[in-house]
């Protein structure tokens, strides 16, 4: 029978998974540079989401990851359809704020949709794959499945972001661009790895060890937890 009730870890870890993914979206407005190569800010707080999903698959089972990732689409679209409410909305005269407002907020909707689409597959998939290995490994080799399932969930989340969000770039240029953010982001989760593993076997410790055997891994079963 399944265990459809959530601790207080499990809320408080979707909460976190929400907060990292409306933050990348507003540091995204920023892009640094290291050297030669420029990156957005989202990158230091994106790959975050990658790892509490990784929790979320490898402690809870794929089901439960799946309903999370729905909800964080579903507060991700409010607070961006919320925010382009607030760029229409005319300005009061005596404020002078409008333009930097507009600069972090107003969202192309060819940005919104390939932002919107590439979390809702890449996070999708690296359950997915993190799901499918732990059963074929038999919950073995958790920083394997771990890289591996994030490396994964990174490219196609790149692969769907990035033509759609900067159609017309040159090829090349945009191969660079989506070779550059998915190994800042993977080597990102390699050194954070060992944090991750110790998260990960004390919530094992004290909530679930999920198999997902006999599960159905339809992406829109959403309420099937």
């Amino acid at each position: 029978m399944q265990n459809k009730s959530f601790s207080p870890a499990f809320l408080l870890m979707t909460v976190l998974f929400v907060v990292c993914l409306i933050t990348s979206n507003l540091f995204a407005a920023k892009v640094f540079s290291i050297g030669k190569i420029a990156l957005p800010c989202a990158v230091l707080i994106f790959p975050v989401s990658y790892i509490l999903n990784d929790c979320f698959t490898e402690v809870w089972g794929y089901r439960k990851a799946r309903l999370v990732i729905w909800i964080a689409f579903a507060m991700n679209l409010f607070v961006a359809l919320a925010a382009q409410l607030a760029v229409i909305l005319p300005a009061a005269s005596f404020w002078n704020g409008g333009e930097h407002f507009d600069f972090v907020f107003k969202m192309a909707p060819r940005v919104l949709l390939a932002s919107l689409l590439a979390f809702l597959a890449g996070s999708t998939f690296n359950s997915y794959v993190l799901s499918k290995m732990k059963v074929a490994q038999g919950g073995k080799g958790f920083s394997l499945r771990a890289i591996v399932s994030s490396l994964a969930g990174e490219c196609l989340d790149s692969l769907i972001f990035m033509p759609i969000a900067f159609w017309g770039t040159p090829l090349r240029n945009l191969a660079w661009m989506m070779l550059c953010q998915v190994t800042f982001k993977v080597i990102y989760e390699i050194v954070i790895l060992p944090v991750t593993s110790r998260v990960v076997t004390s919530l094992k410790a004290r909530e679930e060890d999920a198999y997902d055997t006999d599960i159905h891994y339809n992406p829109f079963k959403i309420f099937d937890f």
